[in-house]
């Protein structure tokens, strides 16, 4: 096996990684991209996301990491209850949609609600509903778990995927 020296460092070393190299490397995982979303006390939120996971199925927990930064995650955070909805491969423009700053994000999207009333995406290709269940700050995000207590398939479209700076089909 080549060894590569992309990210600095090695297992053995305390040599701190370098934060652009090893952005580098993990932009090769391909990844699904998500929008969560919340019923907040002024309407719909949401915001594309691609660190998305299942956790657990007993008990039911997924897990998404979200910025510090993020305006979104105040309004989630405070709504107690969040949906994830899976964007489909013909919904890139969907996932630019949630990333942009300064729009309404949920303008021309048919929304449909499950157990928790948060808004999911109609055309999604499938969705988990969940209660929060805690969020831990880890670094410059936070990483959040949800407790499940819906979850359905909306189509059979393939998904929509992330790697290497680009969308890509799933």
């Amino acid at each position: 096996m080549a060894r590569s020296d992309a990210v600095q460092g090695d297992a053995l070393s305390a040599a701190p990684v370098d934060p652009m190299a090893l952005r580098k490397v993990l932009r090769g995982l391909a990844t699904g991209v998500t929008v969560v979303a919340a019923d907040s006390a002024n309407g719909p939120v949401g915001v594309a996301i691609n660190s998305f996971t299942s956790v657990s199925l007993e008990p039911p927990l997924v897990l998404f990491c979200i910025s510090r930064t993020s305006r979104s995650w105040p309004a989630i955070r405070a709504a107690g209850r969040f949906a994830v909805s899976f964007l489909t491969e013909d919904q890139e423009h969907v996932a630019r949609r949630f990333c942009a700053s300064g729009v309404d994000r949920f303008t021309g999207q048919d929304i449909v609600t499950a157990a928790t009333e948060a808004p999911i995406l109609a055309e999604a290709a499938g969705y988990v509903d969940c209660l929060l269940s805690r969020s831990i700050e880890a670094g410059d995000h936070h990483v959040v778990l949800g407790h499940v207590v819906a979850a359905g398939i909306l189509n059979d479209s393939r998904p929509l995927v992330f790697t290497q700076g680009t969308y890509r089909s799933g």
